[in-house]
């Protein structure tokens, strides 16, 4: 009977009745992100842009120039001596492109190129010939006539070094080259063959300037110092010392 008083009172307005077992109470609904959403979205996008370019840099490619036989320092780069080669596109390689190979006419190895080399742009350099009143003198030097690591490009002096009489029968006078100023004139056995040269080629056996061999080295020299210098060369009595490329 009590039981049944107090159900009665509670519905006329007393403590309220628990909710059914089973139902839940009403959630307050989240509130929601667009900006962040947008951002998670744009960061995914980046991403995946950034593989595809990486993929795609990765598989560029330009066709290059290989040298296919070795070359020595001042020697032009015949056509029999390259061939193409595909490499991965590189900004900072100066590559020598496959399309551009007729220009190598106008330019010489500035170094010693071994076979598999691919040609870029600092292995060449402008072709180095004669100018008005000189001519191209060539030498075969033995060791020892010849400075290690002598190369094209190179200025030197030229002495005569063998004996007295050798050095009396080619005459007096020296001459300078490389546009430093003409002719001197000296008396007696005066060593001195020309005062400034520049090599335009070296090439010995296997292309080796480190001064174990003969090697062959032609040099460009006023017409005025021609005949005692190849007078000496004939004679395999001249040496040649480097001196500064520009002259103080």
């Amino acid at each position: 009977m009590k039981s049944q008083q107090h159900a009665q009172a509670g519905a006329r307005g007393g403590s309220p009745a628990s909710p059914p077992v089973g139902e839940r109470l009403p959630v307050t609904p989240r509130e929601r992100k667009p900006a962040l959403a947008a951002l998670a979205v744009l960061l995914i996008l980046a991403g995946a842009l950034g593989s595809t370019v990486l993929v795609l840099r990765a598989g560029e490619r330009v066709e290059a120039i290989k040298v296919t036989q070795r070359v020595s320092a001042g020697e032009k780069i015949p056509e029999s001596a390259i061939s193409s080669v595909m490499v991965a596109k590189d900004s900072d390689v100066q590559y020598v492109e496959w399309s551009q190979r007729g220009l190598l006419s106008k330019y010489r190895a500035s170094t010693d190129l071994v076979e598999g080399s691919v040609l870029v742009g600092p292995m060449l350099t402008e072709q180095q010939g004669p100018k008005a009143n000189q001519v191209v003198v060539g030498l075969s030097l033995k060791s020892g006539q010849y400075p290690t690591g002598l190369k094209a490009g190179d200025m030197v002096a030229a002495y005569q070094v063998g004996t007295d009489d050798s050095k009396s029968s080619a005459g007096t006078g020296r001459a300078g080259t490389g546009g430093t100023g003409g002719t001197g004139g000296a008396t007696g056995s005066d060593p001195l063959l020309v005062e400034r040269a520049k090599v335009q080629t070296v090439k010995g056996a296997g292309g080796d300037s480190t001064g174990g061999g003969d090697l062959p080295v032609s040099l460009v020299v006023d017409q005025a110092a021609a005949p005692k210098l190849t007078q000496a060369a004939a004679a395999g009595d001249v040496s040649l010392v480097l001196v500064p490329t520009h002259s103080s």
